[in-house]
């Protein structure tokens, strides 16, 4: 299963660089709206995701960055208390992951399996890649990834986004050796050559930056009101971890939650969403867009996302190599994310399937049925300043109703990440 884990080291390097360009439009967007540092969020990034790696014993290809999640507590925080104030918030949040890894070590793995069978894994997964659709949708027509704003005249840009899009697909079916594994890549420059004939290519920005620069570093102040404010929003990206962990462990064949273990994998997070904290960057998450990136190349090699790791701190020094990343227009990212976006969909109808999970039972397609519609429909509840939605909320409705719908004869569904 693990047959391109014997390519050579070049292959490998290049590989990783892909899987960074696959994560940085989503990687420095949070800072962008959030007004922290992207230079910060960047070597956070990579310094995560290496210390995700050393936790977990470099086992799992999965690559750590900015978390969408806590958008709008960043947002508020630094408007309310100022950064430094915003960063004990959330090296607080990052050690509620370590106290859930705490809990799943105590209590086992099979008392995730039993909370989390393949009837809500399997959904929580497709909510994860479908709720982002839009961001992919809007970006396609040259728009923000909220579509708030046009950045690209729309004919322009879905033309831009389909060249983007058909190279990286004819790649990965026609494409020999190396060419085969960075299909992204290749969409990635095509869509950027052709932009470039449009004139959407951008290059003033490159010619004005430092070849380097050091990123704006900023340590965390104690401010127990931030803290009370954030710590409860952990919950839900800390959900999400594991449904991450659960796609990538059907995408590769291995059960990451048996080993290294999900108690070493939330760990891992959770110390990177710490380090981040403590240098000014947002909080990070595994990121669903490298799991679509590992589910098209089948590389599954976790020594790739060591190297994207380390470009991402590398590129965090240099003023140059980001502004070049920067100037790859909206609509190439959006062909791409398309049917990256659509690949974790995927890994999570083939997990509903592999469990041979009876859709006609009553009790499952309920679970099913309300994951989707609240997850992919954005459905929110606020609690006074705290506010729970998208895939947190998804997750925790599917995960509340397989505890108390009573279960009726065998339909069929077997353990999620049973050998």
């Amino acid at each position: 299963m693990n047959s391109h884990d014997t390519h050579g080291p070049v292959t490998t390097i290049i590989v990783g660089m892909q899987m960074l360009f696959v994560a940085f439009g989503a990687l420095v967007l949070v800072p962008v709206l959030t007004g922290l540092d992207p230079s910060v969020a960047l070597f956070t990034a990579g310094a995560g995701t290496l210390l995700f790696q050393l936790v977990t014993g470099r086992m799992v290809p999965v690559f750590l960055a900015s978390s969408f999640a806590f958008i709008a507590p960043i947002i508020y925080g630094v408007q309310t208390w100022g950064t430094p104030a915003t960063m004990s918030g959330l090296l607080a949040a990052g050690i509620i992951y370590l106290l859930l890894a705490w809990l799943v070590k105590a209590k086992g793995i099979e008392y995730v399996h039993r909370i989390l069978p393949p009837v809500v894994v399997g959904p929580v997964i497709m909510v994860i890649g479908l709720s982002l659709a839009p961001v992919a949708v809007h970006m396609a027509m040259g728009k923000t990834g909220d579509g708030a704003v046009e950045l690209v005249p729309m004919s322009t840009a879905i033309l831009v986004a389909l060249v983007s899009l058909a190279a990286t697909i004819a790649t990965s079916f026609v494409g020999k050796g190396l060419l085969r594994l960075v299909p992204i890549l290749v969409g990635i420059v095509t869509g950027y050559i052709v932009s470039a004939l449009f004139g959407l290519v951008d290059l003033s920005a490159v010619g004005a930056a430092p070849l380097f620069a050091v990123p704006a570093f900023t340590l965390p102040s104690f401010h127990l009101e931030a803290i009370l404010f954030i710590v409860p929003v952990a919950i839900a990206p800390a959900i999400e971890h594991i449904g991450d962990m659960l796609a990538i462990s059907n995408v590769t064949g291995k059960n990451y939650l048996r080993q290294p273990g999900l108690h070493r994998t939330l760990a891992g997070d959770g110390l990177a969403t710490s380090l981040a904290s403590m240098l000014g960057g947002p909080p990070n998450t595994t990121y669903s867009e490298v799991t679509g990136a590992v589910t098209l190349t089948r590389m599954f090699n976790p020594v790739v996302m060591t190297w994207a790791a380390c470009f991402a701190i590398v590129f965090a020094f240099s003023g140059t190599l980001n502004a070049i990343l920067g100037s790859i227009p909206t609509p190439v990212m959006g062909g791409i994310l398309l049917l990256l976006f659509g690949a974790i969909a995927s890994v999570g109808m083939s997990s509903l399937v592999k469990a041979r999970t009876d859709l006609a039972a009553p009790r499952n397609l309920i679970i099913v049925s309300l994951i989707l519609v609240s997850g992919i429909g954005g459905m929110e509840f606020q609690f006074g300043d705290f506010r729970l939605g998208g895939i947190g909320l998804a997750a925790i409705i599917g995960v509340v109703l397989n505890l108390v719908l009573p279960k009726g004869e065998d339909s069929g569904e077997e353990l999620m990440g049973r050998d």
